[in-house]
């Protein structure tokens, strides 16, 4: 488990985020929202250690991420970034590169390696663009190339800035399917996304920013109930029980 212990980070001497206190839970998909530059990237960046942290402490099964290399922090979480250059490379090699913390000097892929690589590809619907370069793909195809990249890593923990950017609405439903798969395996997947009622069907905990701060923390109908959404957005909420499950709808204040 990946714990966040009153920390604070940012930028040189100017601070992003302040006091921020959180628990990623094994079994969970957390949702992370919040306005833009509120620091839901910052954050991830920083449980990823590509961002030290200036106060408070990251802890990985108990121990600081400030005695752990990068190595050993890359094979307990995994990070897909919001944006990234498009590398001339075929899809199934770079889905390769997720297995990069788990191999030895000389790098040489396994037939394990391999087989993790393909089934990663086949999670995601990727699998026919293999032999395929990422720069001929488009946006979307590229961006479930590197979600199959970041499951091949084999993580306990997955972070997911934005994943469900460039994809239609059918991709997106299934992208935050696979999310809900992967903690039902026992993963922690943290997903930071836009869709707020995207976000409030799948995720198990929602953790609410403004301003460099956690300032709501729970489940679907604790972050309703609390009217957060309304004080952060400045919209309504609207909730309808429908034959296949509770739907969430968005008014804007006039």
């Amino acid at each position: 488990m990946i714990e966040c212990k009153n920390v604070s980070a940012g930028y040189g001497e100017t601070n992003i985020l302040n006091n921020i206190t959180l628990k990623l839970i094994p079994g969970e998909v957390l949702a992370i929202i919040g306005p833009n530059g509120c620091g839901k990237s910052t954050l991830l960046k920083v449980i990823t250690g590509i961002i030290r942290n200036n106060k408070g402490d990251i802890l990985f099964d108990g121990n600081s991420i400030l005695d752990m290399s990068e190595k050993e922090i890359a094979r307990k979480v995994s990070f897909l970034t919001q944006s990234r250059d498009t590398p001339n490379i075929l899809s199934e090699k770079l889905v390769l590169h997720g297995r990069f913390p788990w191999l030895n000097v000389p790098r040489h892929y396994s037939n394990k390696d391999i087989k993790i690589a393909e089934e990663s590809m086949q999670k995601t619907g990727c699998y026919e663009l293999r032999g395929h370069n990422l720069t001929n793909l488009s946006g979307g195809q590229r961006q479930k190339i590197y979600l199959a990249m970041n499951i091949a890593q084999n993580t306990s923990t997955i972070l997911m800035d934005e994943p469900t950017t460039y994809l239609d609405i059918n991709n997106q439903l299934q992208t935050l399917k696979e999310a809900k798969k992967m903690a039902a395996e026992g993963k922690s997947v943290v997903v930071v996304i836009h869709d707020i009622p995207q976000a409030l069907i799948f995720a198990d905990k929602i953790a609410v920013m403004d301003k460099g701060k956690i300032v709501a923390y729970g489940t679907s109908k604790q972050i309703i109930e609390s009217n957060i959404i309304e004080d952060v957005f400045h919209i309504r909420l609207m909730q309808a029980d429908t034959t296949t499950g509770t739907r969430y709808f968005i008014e804007i204040n006039e």
